[in-house]
């Protein structure tokens, strides 16, 4: 199926709640408090300034949130954010590509440019997608290349928020990306990048900011004017894939969407459901940080202690000067010209609300509170670490479910466009996938229990050494094992073996 020909609404109508919801997940994921108090009407002021706190439905609710509320005539704004929503985004990117991945495949000249692909800066890639799709709900992983800058292809990740997919018994079928070139005068420039197996589109529309307007040439944008000379009459270009050559990866299982057909097959964002517990703690740290203002140490003095600056300047009182003047001026009655306002600040009380509040959505979230440094840098064993990161571990491990069929379609797709575009002697296939160790055991540790296992007979030299380094691969593991039985003695031949001599 082609591009739209037609000036159709932009973005889809069908896609609208989605993308309501991942902009304001993004604007908690990106912690700017201009933009939390503009997404929920918190930053006009004066006493009629938020009507819409008053009405039903979700527009009034979510105003009356704490960001939701404006602050008092003549008030300059004081809101506190805490970047909480960030910090669980980085630990999902943290919990899957902390360690590179292994990409094991049996072709000896594949598996040299999968590592190739790894050190030229996929891991980076993946750990960016994992953190903007924790966010959003999902990412899309594709191919691309440019032999201009480099000489092999690598993996671009693009964003839940810029795609329109189409999905079969829950499987990526197709997909749209969309990004905005230009905006002038209310004209938006955009290209549209259809992907189907085997092919993609590409076309150039100028429209407005809600409707996609008319097709006009690639050339006439600089942006697009490159992919003019390499697509068809029909704006494709033939991928020489037969598979769909882009990848969704999926957050976690769908919860509002599952009742929508056309939003069901979407992800979930590591926020979904915390925005209220969020919104709650950054009033909570709010109001610490309002109680250190107002405790500040105030002075209350009588007028006739201030000192005149002059007609039309006002008068002020310096609380530094050591020495003062003599003041004609009525004393009180307890013989005090001075009042001091010192308010107190409720640390324990605030702290213990926002550590309750922290763990209540580090705990919803998916995870534990070890993962985010909550108990302390007191040395455990890999063995009490585990125990203490259970939840986190067992997210992890749901999330590698997700990420391991759609990272190998994608290295496939990859190493095809390897093949095809720079001539590689690679065979397009699909790796086997095992995700880094997170939580390792110290060496000496392990190094106890690998002599344990080995007195008692358990172990072989080569699983011996597979459990000390198991970053390592096949031929060097080898390698170590045949270094220690020629050490050891255990290569000399047993003579009780030779048979009799003759």
């Amino acid at each position: 199926m082609p591009l739209p020909d037609s000036n159709i609404p932009w973005p889809p109508p069908r896609m609208l709640p989605a993308l309501k919801a991942m902009s304001t997940w993004d604007a908690w994921y990106g912690g700017d408090p201009d933009r939390l108090s503009s997404l929920y009407g918190g930053g006009a002021t004066g006493p009629l300034a938020k009507p819409v706190q008053y009405t039903d439905g979700w527009a009034g609710r979510i105003s009356r949130w704490w960001w939701g509320t404006p602050p008092a005539e003549g008030e300059q704004r004081t809101k506190v954010h805490v970047p909480l929503a960030g910090d669980i985004c980085a630990a999902s990117a943290d919990l899957l590509f902390s360690e590179a991945p292994n990409l094991r495949v049996d072709d000896e000249a594949t598996q040299k440019r999968l590592d190739q692909y790894m050190d030229d800066g996929m891991l980076a890639s993946l750990q960016t997608a994992a953190e903007v799709g924790s966010a959003l709900g999902g990412v899309y992983l594709r191919p691309v290349y440019d032999q201009a800058l480099r000489d092999r292809p690598w993996t671009d990740a693009v964003h839940h928020d810029r795609a329109i997919p189409e999905f079969k018994w829950g499987i990526l079928s197709a997909v749209t990306f969309w990004r905005t070139l230009a905006e002038d005068n209310g004209i938006v420039w955009r290209h549209l990048e259809r992907h189907e197996p085997g092919v993609t589109f590409h076309g150039l529309y100028q429209g407005t900011p809600s409707k996609l307007g008319r097709a006009i040439p690639l050339e006439d944008h600089p942006a697009t004017a490159g992919l003019a000379t390499r697509v068809n009459d029909q704006g494709a270009v033939e991928t020489g894939y037969g598979k769909l050559a882009v990848s969704y990866i999926p957050n976690a299982s769908s919860r509002q969407w599952r009742g929508i057909p056309a939003l069901a097959d979407l992800g979930r964002s590591d926020l979904e459901g915390l925005e209220p517990m969020l919104d709650t703690l950054d009033e909570v740290y709010a109001s610490w940080m309002r109680d250190i203002r107002l405790a500040k140490g105030r002075l209350m003095v009588p007028n006739s202690m201030l000192q005149s600056g002059g007609p039309g300047r006002g008068a002020s009182f310096n609380p530094d000067r050591e020495i003062l003047s003599g003041l004609e001026m009525l004393s009180r009655a307890d013989g005090e010209a001075l009042t001091i306002v010192q308010f107190a600040i409720r640390v324990k009380e605030h702290e213990d609300t926002a550590n309750h509040w922290i763990d209540s959505i580090i705990r919803s979230a998916g995870y534990s509170a070890q993962t985010f440094g909550r108990g302390g840098d007191v040395a455990m064993t890999a063995t009490e670490v585990g125990a203490k990161e259970r939840r986190s571990l067992t997210t992890g491990s749901k999330k590698q479910l997700r990420w391991r069929p759609g990272l190998a379609r994608q290295v496939e797709a990859l190493l095809a466009l390897d093949a095809q575009v720079f001539g590689a002697r690679v065979t397009p296939q699909p790796p086997d996938i095992e995700f880094g160790d997170s939580i390792k055991e110290d060496m000496a540790t392990l190094a106890n229990t690998v002599e344990t296992l080995f007195r008692a007979q358990a172990m072989s030299t080569q699983t011996m050494v597979e459990n000390l380094h198991p970053e390592w691969d096949a031929p060097r593991v080898q390698a170590e094992v045949d270094r220690i039985l020629t050490e050891t003695g255990k290569k000399v031949p047993d003579p009780m073996q030779l048979g009799e001599l003759v």
